[in-house]
């Protein structure tokens, strides 16, 4: 969500032209990142969780190549992008610790506990 923050934050001082082109492109991705985690995040089954976590980090990159752009082409400078960059790659670090992390868990069997061993009723239950 502070990726998501700081790029509104960003494109206020973009130009107008750039409304429906930039602006607009750069918002609907850094959205479709949280937006993925939570979807992802609410089904039931860890594959489409791992599939969500792997359409937010195209996004992720997305953000990150519409950013250099906007740079590149004069719409923003390196410095004002600065603290969306930083942001940026805390949550690409993130995204991969979390999809590493379910990938790990998906690839080991479930394990399933052992009968529980039986125990004795008490002396006091015995006829």
């Amino acid at each position: 969500m502070e990726l998501v923050e700081c790029i509104y934050a960003l494109t206020k001082s973009w130009p107008d032209a750039e409304r429906f082109g930039l602006i607009s492109q750069i918002q609907r991705a850094s959205v479709s990142i949280p937006a993925n985690i939570a979807e992802g995040y609410g089904r039931s089954h860890r594959g489409d969780c791992l599939r969500h976590l792997s359409i937010a980090s195209g996004s992720l990159m997305e953000v990150e190549t519409l950013l250099t752009i906007a740079v590149r082409v004069g719409v923003c400078h390196r410095d004002t992008a600065s603290e969306c960059w930083t942001i940026l790659q805390e949550t690409g670090r993130m995204l991969t610790r979390l999809n590493q992390s379910l990938q790990r868990e998906q690839s080991t069997p479930n394990q399933t506990p052992g009968p529980r061993p039986q125990t004795p009723p008490p002396k006091e239950a015995l006829p």
